[in-house]
């Protein structure tokens, strides 16, 4: 980098990111929903601070805010130092330094930085111009023609794990539900953090440059919405005119699959707060033997009522919708699905399911 006192800017189209250690200097909030993968996050301003700061600059006027600005960060610079220099010790790299829209903030702070012997850049444009960047790549990939090959079931018929186990083996697997950080259900979001849209498609971005060669891909059948993440359209019209694999699994090994994965003993509260939202939707004699049930912890029963009395109906109506062909799986455990899911591929991409 330049020995110059100034500090120099980059695009996010000269560089490559991982040559830099990356510096977030935005507030916790902002960089919770949405930063550059492996950034650091070292706040200038708390969450707190950034609001007292803005009200500031619009009730009294820049030069003010500048001034508490400075008061605020000024006790914090030492720390500051100290935490790219522990970065630095574990790469030898350049610090790439960004924040909203690469304005005052990474500019002040990389100078600073700068000052001091550390070899600092600042990002053009900010978090701003990465996005745009997403934006961008997102919109070429969502363009190729690809065919998709959709997994659907029933609650609990294994569909997720037979993903995962598919994309750990190297199939072009675009796992919706992992990438949104939530299952896709009123219980979705227990024993997950749920992601932001913006990090959702940062994500979806970074899948799809790692399966841009592939021939296809594979979903499982998911809604319009994931939590708080939409997917995006041409994903939903790739799952409307996609192959299908219906798997078919047992009914009590579905209740035994739901319970392994969402833990109901570790998140008792959790899921009474969801059966709460719930209530309205089911018959009131249903749910008086479903609350006993979650009382008594008895978390076996409370799923087998939702399965017959909401979730499998609500399913049975969604799927009646569609009229393509549907290749029906009978499965009896993960490894079988898993082989059988396999092997049906491999007759889809070889035309012999038309």
């Amino acid at each position: 980098m330049s020995e110059s006192r100034s500090v120099p800017i980059v695009s996010i189209e000269s560089i490559n990111l991982s040559d830099f250690h990356i510096i977030d200097v935005r507030s916790p909030k902002e960089f919770e929903e949405f930063h550059i993968e492996s950034a650091t996050n070292v706040p200038i301003f708390t969450n707190e601070e950034r609001e007292q700061v803005g009200t500031t600059y619009k009730q009294i006027g820049k030069d003010d805010a500048k001034m508490l600005g400075l008061s605020i960060v000024s006790p914090k610079l030492v720390q500051m130092v100290e935490t790219l220099k522990d970065q630095e010790k574990i790469h030898n790299k350049p610090f790439l330094i960004y924040c909203a829209r690469g304005g005052m903030r990474s500019n002040s702070f990389a100078t600073v930085m700068k000052l001091i012997g550390l070899d600092c850049c600042q990002l053009m444009g900010g978090i701003r111009s990465y996005r745009q960047s997403i934006m961008s790549g997102l919109e070429r990939l969502s363009k190729m023609a690809k065919p998709f090959i959709v997994l659907e079931g029933l609650t609990g018929s294994r569909k997720t794990d037979i993903l995962e186990v598919l994309q750990e083996e190297g199939y072009p697997v675009i796992n919706l539900e992992e990438l949104a950080g939530h299952r896709g259900s009123i219980f979705g979001k227990i024993g997950n953090e749920g992601q932001s849209q913006k990090q959702f498609e940062r994500d979806m971005f970074k899948r799809l440059q790692e399966i841009e060669q592939a021939a296809y891909y594979i979903i499982e059948s998911e809604s319009k919405r994931i939590g708080r993440v939409v997917v995006p359209e041409w994903i939903l019209k790739g799952k409307e005119t996609g192959k299908r694999i219906h798997i078919n699994y047992p009914f009590e090994r579905r209740v035994q699959s739901i319970c392994e994965t969402y833990q109901p003993g570790l998140y008792h509260d959790e899921i009474g707060e969801a059966l709460h939202h719930l209530k309205k939707r089911i018959k009131p004699e249903v749910y008086e033997i479903m609350l006993q049930s979650y009382h008594a912890e008895n978390y076996e029963n409370v799923v087998r009522l939702l399965l017959q009395s909401y979730y499998d109906p609500k399913y049975n109506y969604a799927a009646d919708r569609y009229r393509s062909p549907v290749i029906e799986l009978e499965i009896e455990n993960l490894d079988q699905g898993k082989t059988m899911v396999k092997n049906t591929i491999e007759k889809i991409q070889t035309h012999s399911y038309c």
